[in-house]
């Protein structure tokens, strides 16, 4: 069954938490990774693996790039999970 975009951001949110020791609360829809999370390159790296784990979906490399946002992925694997 697909998540919404709700448990997307808390799955997410998660993630983060996990990776970075960041608190959930602060990953929101409207936050950059790397301005106001201060996500680098390879931590991001690993948060997008654990997110393909967990949600079911592939983002490619160069998908990766784009996702500059919390809302770009969420809005990604809203649009590509199972």
């Amino acid at each position: 069954m697909a998540a919404t975009e709700q448990e997307i951001l808390e799955g997410l949110a998660e993630i983060v938490n996990e990776e970075t020791g960041l608190e959930t609360e602060a990953v929101q829809m409207d936050k950059s990774f790397t301005e106001d999370l201060d996500i680098d390159s390879l931590s991001m790296m690993t948060i997008v693996v654990n997110a393909e784990d967990k949600f079911g979906v592939r983002i490619p490399d160069e998908e990766v790039k784009n996702l500059t946002h919390v809302r770009d992925a969420v809005n990604y694997i809203n649009s590509n999970q199972g």
